[in-house]
């Protein structure tokens, strides 16, 4: 019993982080693509997206388009990240890499 109960609650820590970080990258990635459509500043908009992501999280990088950000277009903030596990326990389902992808408009 005690095999099975400690698999389901490091499990638990496990995916429950890796749903954490990737609700993260989703704010993190809105708010970098926020700051590009309205200041148009690529190296802030990347740095806002990549700052606000857990400490701790290896891997991460941020890209943002398109260049200039024309008003009227789709500004799109793509944030990546090393998926990893924590516990350990998992390593093998959590192992890659992870990415969220926003998109506002230019222009405000």
């Amino acid at each position: 019993v005690l095999p099975v109960l400690l698999a389901i609650v490091l499990g638990i820590i496990d995916f429950g982080y890796a749903f954490f970080v990737q609700g993260t990258a989703a704010g993190a990635a809105r708010e970098g693509v926020r700051e590009f459509a309205i200041h148009k500043n690529a190296g802030s908009a990347t740095a806002t997206a990549t700052g606000l992501m857990p400490t701790g999280v290896s891997g991460v990088s941020a890209s943002v388009g398109p260049s200039g950000c024309p008003i009227g277009s789709d500004a799109t903030m793509t944030v990546s990240w090393t998926v990893t596990s924590i516990t350990g326990f998992y390593t093998a389902l959590l192992n890659g890499t992870g990415s969220y992808q926003a998109v506002m408009r230019c222009g405000g």
